[in-house]
């Protein structure tokens, strides 16, 4: 006779100390475990709250300054170093894990209009009425804490013919360009005369940046509401597109290079393909007012706004909606904001003569996570991934607690949008058929494109 007993080994499941973890079989079988889907929907619901409830992105704000804060750089060399300018001529570079001032950068008489990093991190490019560069300490100066009265020397000045604008380092190379006037010049740092020199249309040039994928690349924006791309391997201009506001900003895709995000003054961001520059690939909305300053996150997938509505927004890079906004009620309009070079915090500068330093995901945990918290912050990431287009995880996770001022003007403008839809609409039934063809809203603010 055949007799079936159930052997278990005493090793499977007793703990070799007290401190170990109880041994759990599972069997997977899903006819077993019926209610798994209703489990995971109410696991996502609960993350879903408790990202609100953790929801603290504040983490504090670095005073010193003592007009508002015109322009920001950030330190490539250096994970905590961040040059900041302000309207009364004043640079400081601020270690952002004590948030204090390391070092000073006396010598401009008037604002800082524009600041610039190398990429070796040595030397610090800065504009107002005039162009400087000065030596960057290196990293033993910021990690000293007797170094706050500290400056360096100016290791070269240039002085030309109008006040510059903006300024931007070439990413390998010596190379730096300045905009003022309605030209824009590239400098060496070893010649006290421009190497080269672009001039397209009459107006201001309002911002420069270089390519991070190709040195020689550079695009502008400039007060007559154009963006143009220059190539300094053949000495001209490639392509100017003229929108129907003005760019106050301009950044580039560090992972995708070819791409660039355009912050204008009619609110919106408007992302491009350089490439193919008839065409917006994404419009990005949400502010109620200009938006004056952007910056990529090193991942490429995210860009943090600065607006003069106050609030820092941040959006995927092929989001048309933001991600998350800050505010505070001491915050004014903030006039420049980076990312760090971690991908971890944005920082943001206003016209209340601070900093302030933000988590990129408000509800992150700081400090030293251990590895089943770790895996359990995956875990309720993907399960709220899976179920976000549920509508009550939706309606959780896209709510925003906005300022007064900021909901109404919001409000606003969606009606003046609805009512100029509805007056096409019916300029469109009393025309005559093909006579107003529709445009798409990444063509219709784009006047002309000249090559």
């Amino acid at each position: 006779m055949r007799v079936k007993v159930i052997s278990r080994s005493a090793d499977e499941f007793t703990r070799e100390r007290s401190n170990d973890l109880q041994r759990v079989s599972r069997n997977y079988d899903p006819n077993l475990r019926t209610q798994e889907k209703a489990v995971e929907y109410v696991r996502a619901l609960n993350a879903a709250k408790l990202d609100k409830v953790f929801a603290r992105p504040f983490i504090g704000a670095m005073d010193g300054h003592v007009d508002a804060i015109s322009c920001m750089a950030k330190n490539p060399s250096h994970l905590k170093g961040v040059f900041s300018g302000s309207m009364d001529g004043d640079i400081r570079l601020w270690d952002i894990a004590s948030r204090k001032t390391v070092c000073q950068y006396p010598g401009h008489q008037g604002a800082v209009r524009g600041l610039s990093v190398s990429t070796d991190g040595r030397i610090l490019v800065s504009c107002g009425s005039d162009c400087t560069l000065w030596r960057v300490p290196f990293a033993s100066g910021i990690e000293s804490d007797d170094s706050s009265d500290s400056s360096d020397k100016t290791l070269a000045s240039y002085v030309w013919k109008n006040a510059f604008w903006a300024v931007d380092h070439q990413w390998e190379g010596n190379l730096f360009a300045t905009a003022g006037g309605s030209q824009v010049d590239i400098w060496d740092h070893n010649r006290s005369q421009p190497v080269n020199s672009f001039e397209w249309g009459n107006d201001t040039v309002i911002s420069v940046r270089f390519n991070p994928g190709e040195p020689n690349v550079l695009a502008t924006s400039s007060s007559d509401r154009s963006i143009a791309i220059y190539d300094l391997r053949t000495s001209s201009a490639a392509i100017k597109v003229t929108m129907t506001t003005k760019t106050n900003s301009i950044a580039w895709n560090p992972m995708e290079p070819m791409n660039f995000t355009a912050a204008n003054e009619n609110c919106n961001c408007y992302s491009y393909d350089a490439r193919k520059l008839p065409e917006a690939k994404c419009v990005h909305k949400d502010h109620v007012s200009a938006v004056m300053d952007i910056d990529y996150s090193p991942t490429g997938r995210e860009f943090v706004t600065g607006s003069y509505d106050r609030t820092v927004r941040i959006f995927q890079y092929n989001g048309g909606h933001s991600r998350e906004i800050y505010h505070t009620k001491r915050m004014q309009r903030v006039f420049c904001v980076k990312f760090s070079c971690d991908a971890s915090y944005v920082i943001s500068g206003s016209d209340d003569t601070n900093l302030r330093l933000w988590k990129a995901k408000a509800s992150e945990q700081l400090g030293v996570i251990l590895p089943r918290e770790r895996k359990k912050h995956e875990y309720m990431e993907a399960v709220k991934n899976r179920y976000k287009h549920l509508p009550e995880v939706k309606r959780i996770l896209r709510h925003r607690h906005l300022p007064k001022p900021i909901y109404k003007a919001g409000l606003l403008r969606r009606t003046m949008a609805d009512a100029e839809k509805r007056k096409e609409d019916r300029r469109r039934a009393h025309s005559a058929p093909g006579s107003m063809p529709r445009k798409s809203i990444r063509k219709n603010k784009i006047i002309q494109v000249i090559e």
